[in-house]
């Protein structure tokens, strides 16, 4: 595959960032609905930090994307990326897990600590590190190959090859992701003849067989229907007690059902982090508040 200029890149992301036009309130929410219970500051506290990313810039050529973003990403949690287009959620997200890396004309700077190692040094081993750190794409991406293929690739490359131990991770794979019942006849059909709902779930599946520490969303859920982006977020709620998700999105209701804690991104700057209760009723910062509540974005 041929790797992206800098240049090539950073409008790919533009073009590829879907903006959505909120209707402007005239004042922010006192609350949002959300079915599932809401983690207060108490329990929040007892989960420590899985990722820790301190004065992090990122740059595409001379076009600084981040600058000087701080953020900790508390274990077993979901933590949202909101923020208007192009404002850098994606490119943080891709930096987790160095798939910027893949990019020519880039470079970093800062720190990323995962369990309190080093991510962006030389020697890391970043297959090693994207095992640990799975993704999970805007537009789903299954193989042209087998339902079974798709959810081997990942062990497969790590030298799995015992049929029994495969089968396991597939069955496991696939009951996280809450696909097991819909395909479990259907493990040798082409991915491609699944519906765009359970394609999504096949890469949620793809990326949970390699067990990752955490699993990065991004837009999981912008091309599919309501009926399959309500599965996409019960899903995300039960993968949160097992693994570290962080999830961009441009929806703010979704982000208040989904996450434990929101972070707000604004032309690169990491403009403020709470909470997701909190910080959507109660912000502290007038882009924050203006942004929630349609004004821009």
């Amino acid at each position: 595959m041929r790797r992206l200029l800098a240049s090539e890149s950073f409008e790919y992301n533009q073009m590829q960032e879907t903006t959505i036009q909120r209707p402007a309130m005239t004042e922010r929410p006192r609350s949002f609905h959300r079915d599932r219970p809401v983690r207060t500051a108490d329990d929040m506290a007892r989960h420590m930090p899985k990722v820790s990313v301190r004065n992090l810039n990122f740059y595409y050529g001379e076009t600084r994307a981040l600058d000087q973003v701080t953020l900790d990403i508390p274990q077993h949690c979901v933590t949202a990326l909101i923020g208007p287009s192009g404002c850098g959620k994606s490119t943080f997200l891709r930096c987790i897990n160095r798939m910027n890396d893949m990019i020519d004309e880039t470079r970093v700077e800062g720190e990323i600590l995962l369990d309190g190692r080093e991510l962006l040094g030389p020697k890391v081993d970043v297959v090693t590190l994207r095992k640990r750190v799975g993704m999970v794409f805007q537009k789903s991406n299954p193989f042209p190959k087998s339902v079974f293929e798709n959810v081997v690739y990942g062990p497969r490359v790590a030298g799995i090859r015992g049929k029994n131990v495969l089968y396991e991770i597939v069955e496991k794979s696939l009951q996280r992701a809450a696909l097991w019942d819909e395909v479990k006849d259907r493990l040798d059909d082409s991915a491609l003849q699944l519906s765009g709902g359970q394609q999504q779930r096949l890469c949620i599946a793809r990326a949970l067989a390699t067990d990752p520490d955490v699993l990065l969303m991004d837009e999981p859920a912008s091309a599919l229907d309501p009926a399959s982006t309500s599965r996409i977020e019960d899903l995300i709620f039960e993968l949160r007690d097992r693994y570290t998700i962080v999830i961009v999105t441009h929806n703010m209701q979704q982000a208040a059902r989904v996450s434990d804690q929101t972070a707000f991104f604004y032309q690169g700057e990491l403009i403020e982090t709470g909470l997701t209760n909190e910080l959507f009723t109660n912000p502290t910062r007038k882009q924050t508040e203006d942004y929630i509540t349609g004004r821009f974005g």
